[in-house]
């Protein structure tokens, strides 16, 4: 029987994050792009989920659910980025600029397309002050539209934990956000 070389296990673990990246690398591009705001800024972060894969930085070995895992590296490594960046540059996903879709009409003024964009500037401004955990539930329930049973599996914890958590961390935001509109006026 051959013994593995050192090529061969490269080549190998070259073919299995290929293969990783193919079935993944879509679902960790929106999650990103869903807390950055920012694809260019996603695709830094599906680049950098990836390589610290390629480096063995991160390991999938013992990981039972690799998707879940993949994902939360993800939405961590946005929130690391808006954190590391004071000036977010912020486009929403849901309200795309009225360049963007020429011939909309006045429902998208520009006094409109500044109120969105300021509000998302905030929102992911106060969702990288968050905790991870935090952030990352939150993300889940009210971004990603998972149940509180399903964010529960995927983060290995109760679902109480999960309520409680997402209680207070949208009691935060509400408290944060009325500062915000505060200092609006």
């Amino acid at each position: 029987m051959p013994v593995a070389t050192e090529n061969d296990v490269l080549s190998a673990r070259a073919v299995e994050l290929e293969a990783l990246f193919r079935t993944h690398y879509s679902r960790v591009l929106k999650a990103a792009y869903r807390v950055t705001g920012s694809m260019s800024d996603a695709e830094d972060v599906l680049q950098s989920v990836f390589l610290r894969l390629a480096r063995g930085e991160n390991r999938l070995e013992g990981v039972a659910n690799v998707e879940s895992y993949l994902y939360r590296a993800a939405v961590n490594a946005a929130l690391d980025l808006v954190r590391s960046r004071k000036d977010a540059r912020s486009v929403s996903i849901d309200d795309p600029d009225a360049d963007e879709l020429p011939g909309v009409g006045p429902m998208f003024s520009p006094e409109r397309n500044r109120a969105s964009a300021e509000l998302n500037v905030w929102f992911r401004q106060a969702l990288a002050k968050l905790k991870p955990r935090q952030a990352e539930m939150f993300v889940l329930r009210y971004i990603e539209d998972y149940d509180n049973r399903e964010i529960a599996r995927l983060l290995n914890t109760s679902q109480a934990v999960v309520a409680v958590m997402l209680h207070r961390t949208r009691a935060r935001l509400q408290k944060d956000f009325q500062s915000f509109t505060r200092g609006k006026r």
